[in-house]
């Protein structure tokens, strides 16, 4: 799975965070939506159409989404979706990860939704995903990106990632 990091809009005001929880099989759909939505704000311009159409068919599929957040006991590897939600119980963000390869934690996704950026959403999401990466024994992280001049460069930076490649990223835990 690609990694996506959504939400970098500038001048949202901060937002109140109740918490960062694992996902539940009713949020399958607000997932998808989340996940949607933040890939058609934070690409366009920098995506063409065929190739956003595709991220978000491959990313955003409401039925491998709730098989994965379905997947007893998780699988090899996956470490879940998570969800981050404000004081009145929406969803506000979510991520997905997992630890792949022994020692090497992956971010599949993280996206947070277009009123809620800038607020911590991201950074608490991110700290969550890599607590667990963590309780799996994962002492590097890293995260593959849509594109180049993805609009999300600055929040890896900012977290340590360096790059591997233009797309390719990685820090030490």
């Amino acid at each position: 799975m690609l990694g996506l990091t959504l939400g970098t809009s500038k001048g949202t005001k901060p937002m109140q965070l109740a918490g960062v929880r694992t996902a539940a099989a009713g949020d399958a759909t607000t997932i998808s939506r989340l996940l949607a939505d933040a890939i058609r704000s934070s690409y366009t311009g920098i995506l063409d159409e065929i190739p956003m159409g595709r991220l978000i068919s491959a990313q955003c599929a409401l039925p491998r989404i709730r098989a994965e957040i379905e997947i007893p006991g998780g699988a090899p590897g996956w470490l879940g979706w998570l969800v981050a939600t404000d004081t009145a119980g929406s969803i506000v963000g979510a991520a997905a990860g997992g630890v792949p390869v022994p020692g090497e934690g992956e971010v599949y996704a993280l996206a947070v939704a277009d009123g809620s950026r800038r607020g911590g959403v991201g950074t608490a999401l991110m700290a969550a995903a890599t607590q667990r990466m963590r309780d799996f024994g994962a002492r590097d992280q890293r995260v593959e990106l849509p594109a180049e001049s993805d609009p999300a460069l600055p929040f890896y930076r900012h977290l340590g990632f360096a790059a591997l490649s233009p797309r390719r990223w990685s820090r030490g835990l």
